[in-house]
């Protein structure tokens, strides 16, 4: 079992679990290079997002899903990574405080979100899941202004996709990484 205490361990090491096969095995992870979304001015909100932040479609909660925002994470993957043991391990993590889940909402029903993990000022982003048109994307503009307000320092992404670069992510070498993190770790952030 994913004991808090082991997964609190692994990610203040830049390590991370996921199902590795059918058998759901667990299989550790510290990518290099590494993903990260800069909380500073180099965040990019696209065009378009922008056009759709501007209407305000969603409303936005924090924590009040965070199962129901793993669990959809993973039904949209195909041989998705996110076990049963995952989701277990990870809401023990929510329940004690140290994972989080970001929420879109149109009529209050749940269309989009994110989760993670948090220890200081570092945010560890796992998912992100989408039922409506950028649904998922605002639900990452509000993390990173959630992160901003509360000074966290570091917003890891593990590794960069398509969807992810298009907000300014950057790969760093594991070192870097690892030098970015021990500060982050010990800021006293409140999520």
């Amino acid at each position: 079992m994913l004991t808090p205490e082991i997964l609190l361990a692994a990610y203040s090491r830049g390590i991370f679990p996921m199902a590795i096969n059918e058998q759901s095995e667990i299989g550790w992870f510290s990518p290099d290079p590494r993903a990260v979304i800069p909380l500073d001015d180099r965040f990019h909100i696209p065009h378009g997002l922008r056009r759709t932040l501007k209407k305000n479609p969603f409303a936005i909660t924090f924590d009040r899903e965070f199962e129901a925002v793993m669990r959809q994470c993973a039904s949209r993957r195909e041989g998705t990574w996110i076990s049963e043991e995952i989701v277990e391990s990870y809401c023990d993590l929510h329940r004690l405080g140290f994972a989080h889940s970001v929420e879109t909402r149109l009529d209050d029903k749940l269309v989009g979100g994110l989760y993670g993990v948090h220890i200081g000022g570092a945010f560890f982003g796992e998912s992100m899941f989408h039922r409506a048109t950028d649904a998922s994307k605002v639900a990452l503009v509000a993390l990173v202004e959630r992160l901003r307000d509360r000074s966290f320092a570091l917003l890891d992404t593990q590794w960069q996709t398509p969807h992810l670069a298009q907000f300014g992510t950057m790969e760093i070498p594991r070192r870097e990484y690892l030098r970015r993190l021990r500060p982050a770790i010990l800021l006293p952030c409140v999520f």
